[in-house]
């Protein structure tokens, strides 16, 4: 099986599952969705996770390099395995979805319902080991649990699973973006 279409699988196992969960323990994802409300929350985050991105790049420089090296590896790995801009376009969006349905949706509902706002934290615990690195590249992980108290809390506030999809859409698509087109 090609690293791509593991991936995919991946994700699309965290949608189902999540999505399963969502359902069977009657948690809202969508309490009241609007779209105006959701769209600029959703594009502020994805600006907010940029400026994180560039702060840890300055806080955290050389596990910063680390990460890096690592993702142009992932991307030579992936554009290798025949990981073209439509594939990339379609992970992104799969990743999005899967992941904020399955850790937001499922996971931060069900510890929310148990632990109160705290369940938002140990979420987004949940999320940074769901994206582990080595001890060189840390900054990548402590970046990611960053990311997903910022998901979780935006869902929190607007009950909506739509900004936490949309700016995690576009992050990836903009990393993978990047990957594809270092050529390296």
């Amino acid at each position: 099986m090609s690293p791509p279409v593991f991936l995919l699988g991946v994700q699309l196992a965290l949608l189902l599952l999540g999505g399963a969960l969502v359902a069977w323990l009657g948690l809202g994802v969508l309490a009241a969705p609007d779209p105006f409300r959701d769209g600029v929350l959703g594009l502020g985050l994805f600006l907010l996770l940029q400026g994180l991105e560039a702060l840890f790049a300055r806080l955290f420089p050389r596990s910063f390099r680390s990460a890096e090296a690592l993702h142009r590896e992932l991307g030579r790995l992936l554009r290798r395995s025949g990981l073209g801009p439509r594939e990339a376009l379609l992970l992104s969006l799969l990743s999005a979805l899967g992941e904020e349905v399955f850790f937001r949706g499922a996971v931060q509902g069900l510890l929310v319902r148990h632990l109160g706002a705290w369940g938002v934290g140990a979420q987004a615990l949940v999320f940074a080991l769901f994206h582990p690195a080595p001890r060189s590249a840390l900054a990548y992980t402590l970046f990611t649990g960053v990311a997903g108290l910022l998901f979780g809390l935006a869902f929190l506030l607007s009950g909506s699973l739509v900004p936490g999809i949309l700016a995690h859409f576009l992050h990836n698509a903009k990393s993978f973006a990047e990957l594809l087109g270092s050529g390296e």
